[in-house]
C-alpha cells in the first residue's frame, strides 16, 4: 500500500496537480503554540472525502462549510487532503479553506518530491506532512534535506512514524512536530496501542500528535494518558452527521 501511495503521488506530480500559479497567505497562528496553550484536547481535524481503507467516506460537498463546522467545534488546526487519487483531495479545496479559515492548516499528502513542498508554500499551508517510512523505503530521497527545504519555505514539518524504529529515527531529525500513526500504512490495520507502545518511556519535548482510529472521548482520554499532546482525527468526523457536535465532544474529552 505504501508503494501504491507513493506511486499515486508521482502520478499527481506528472499530472501537474501541484503546479500552483498563485500565492495564498498562510495563517498568522502557530500550530505548536496553539497546542501548547490549549486547555482542552487539541484536535487537528481532517477534511477528506475518501481514503484507501474506507473508500468514499462522505459525498463530496462544500469543503469550506465542513471546515467552518470543525473550527466552530473547537479544532485548533485543520488537515486538508490535496492528493486527488484515493483521497478525493484537491489543492483547490485547500485554497478555498485557506481563504476562509484562520486556524493553521496542514497540507496532507504523500510527499515524495520537493515540488509538493513548493505547492504547500504557495497554497498558504502552515505545516507539511512527511512520512518516515516513505524515506526509509526509498520512495523519496534524503529526509533531512526535505525538512530543511520545508523550513526554508517557512513551513513547519509534521514527521509521521508508525513503529518504534521509525519514531526513533524521526526524533533525530529537525522536524517541528512528531506524529504517531496508529494505522499501519502497509496493511491499513489500526491499533491505538501503537501510540502507547511508542510513548512508553517518552523523553521528547516536541509536540507529539497521535493519528488515526480516534472515534470517541474515551479514545482521546486513553491517548492523552499515553502521552500524546494532540490528536489528528479524520474519518470519524467526516462520517458524522453533526461535525461541529462531534468535534466539540472530542475537544471537551480533556
Amino acid at each position: 500500500m505504501l508503494e501504491k501511495l507513493a506511486n499515486n503521488s508521482q502520478k499527481a506530480i506528472n499530472d501537474k496537480t501541484y503546479e500552483i500559479s498563485y500565492r495564498t497567505p498562510k495563517s498568522e497562528k502557530n500550530l505548536v503554540k496553539q497546542i501548547r496553550n490549549n486547555k482542552h484536547a487539541s484536535l487537528i481535524t481532517e477534511v477528506k472525502f475518501s481514503s484507501p481503507s474506507l473508500g468514499n467516506i462522505r459525498e463530496v460537498s462544500d469543503p469550506v462549510l465542513i471546515a467552518k463546522q470543525m473550527v466552530d467545534g473547537g479544532a485548533v488546526g485543520l488537515s486538508v487532503l490535496t492528493q486527488p487519487y484515493l483521497f478525493n483531495g484537491s489543492p483547490d479545496y485547500f485554497t478555498k479553506i485557506r481563504k476562509n479559515i484562520e486556524v493553521p492548516l496542514l497540507m496532507k499528502d504523500i510527499v515524495v518530491d520537493k515540488v509538493q513542498i513548493d505547492a504547500a508554500e504557495k497554497l498558504g499551508a502552515d505545516v507539511v506532512l512527511l512520512i518516515q517510512a516513505i524515506f526509509d523505503k526509498k520512495f523519496a530521497k534524503d529526509i533531512d534535506e526535505f525538512i530543511s527545504y520545508a523550513h526554508k519555505k517557512k513551513l513547519l514539518v509534521l514527521l509521521e512514524s508508525h513503529t518504534k524504529k521509525e519514531f526513533s529515527d524521526s526524533v533525530k531529525t529537525q522536524a517541528d512536530i512528531l506524529g504517531i500513526n496508529n494505522r499501519n500504512l502497509d496493511t491499513l490495520e489500526i491499533d491505538l496501542d501503537t501510540t502507547k507502545s511508542i510513548l512508553k518511556d517518552r523523553d521528547e519535548k516536541r509536540i507529539i500528535i497521535s493519528e488515526s482510529g480516534i472515534e470517541s472521548p474515551k479514545d482521546i482520554q486513553f491517548l492523552d494518558r499515553c502521552g500524546a499532546d494532540a490528536f489528528l482525527v479524520g474519518s470519524s468526523i467526516m462520517k458524522s452527521k453533526d461535525i461541529k457536535g462531534l468535534v466539540s465532544e472530542l475537544v471537551l474529552a480533556i
